[in-house]
């Protein structure tokens, strides 16, 4: 099925709307309230569950491979988690990571 030019602009616009909406029911409806103590606990830990989500199908299956398993990318994967436990130190994590994949890459 083919979608006309007005078709495509029209979606374009509802889903603009929608994100618009979506954040401005957290930014403009809530942003000068002080929100539940237990909200912002359960706000603490979007990042840890949100980064891992992006990341695992980067490390799993690989573009770059063709969606093959690839060592370097699962040692790097792993030598960031063992940092990141180890140190807990975000910076040091991604760095561990980089050089470790960058490495591996080198010399494979």
């Amino acid at each position: 099925m083919q979608a006309s030019d007005g078709q495509i602009w029209a979606i374009i616009l509802v889903l603009g709307v929608g994100t618009y909406l979506i954040r401005w029911s957290f930014l403009g409806v809530l942003g000068d309230r002080d929100l539940p103590g237990w909200v912002m606990r359960m706000l603490r830990y979007t990042p840890v569950a949100v980064l891992p989500a992006l990341v695992a199908p980067l490390v799993v299956w690989p573009a770059a491979t063709g969606g093959a398993a690839d060592p370097p990318r699962m040692a790097a994967a792993a030598a960031t988690v063992a940092v990141g436990v180890l140190t807990r130190n975000v910076m040091l994590a991604i760095l561990a990571g980089g050089i470790t994949l960058a490495g591996l890459l080198y010399l494979g």
